[in-house]
């Protein structure tokens, strides 16, 4: 009896980047690509009303990112199988992207076999997260993580934002924010607000398209 594929949804806002994963597809008669979306918004729509066995999502999307949409989608059906895919190397989006509910995490470099193996070990039930993501997760200190508060302010800076602009922006006081500044260059130990930025941008914590996230009290 002929094996039944795993059918394959792909969510990416690089048309190359899914005809690169529809061919890796189509090179491996264990995997049948269902639906390909160009969004978060999209991809929750197609999930809807094809239900694939795996789906996977890009982080970086314009309207709705990978991470929202992989919350919102295993919400509403708890056993779907995702995995992330991504340029970055951040800890952080590791973390929010297992908190949403990833099954498994690749980037994109990834080799063709290594990302066909992940495929069908996850659509088996297994999680996974390439050993190079799990040490830099491993090495996040226990006391190291931002408060929403401090991310505000860590992305108005990534803006170009001085401390006074940023207290008038979050209508706190520009000491305030020299306090907030202060304790997330510690907790990231940066050097300067600069250094600060591209160790949050490196990691995953804030995201280079990202805008100030609504603070939830």
């Amino acid at each position: 009896m002929d094996q039944v594929p795993i059918t394959v949804m792909t969510a990416d806002d690089h048309p190359v980047f899914r005809q690169g994963i529809a061919s890796v597809l189509a090179s491996d008669a264990g995997f049948r690509l269902v639906a390909e979306a160009a969004g978060g918004r999209e991809a929750i729509a197609q999930y809807r009303s094809l239900r694939p066995d795996l789906v996977l999502m890009d982080i970086q999307m314009p309207d709705l990112d990978g991470v929202e949409a992989t919350q919102i989608i295993r919400n509403e059906y708890p056993h779907a199988a995702i995995v992330v895919l991504t340029t970055y190397e951040g800890d952080a989006l590791v973390m929010r992207a297992m908190k949403a509910g990833a099954a498994g995490y690749l980037l994109k470099s990834a080799a063709r076999r290594e990302m066909l193996d992940t495929m069908r070990a996850i659509h088996a039930g297994q999680r996974h997260v390439p050993p190079l993501l799990v040490r830099a997760v491993a090495r996040q200190l226990p006391g190291d993580t931002l408060t929403p508060r401090e991310i505000q302010v860590l992305e108005l800076a990534a803006l170009g934002k001085s401390n006074r602009l940023i207290g008038r922006q979050l209508c706190i006081a520009e000491e305030t924010v020299k306090v907030h500044m202060k304790n997330l260059m510690g907790k990231l130990q940066a050097n300067d607000r600069t250094h600060a930025v591209l160790i949050a941008l490196g990691r995953g914590i804030i995201g280079m398209r990202s805008r100030p996230r609504p603070l939830v009290n």
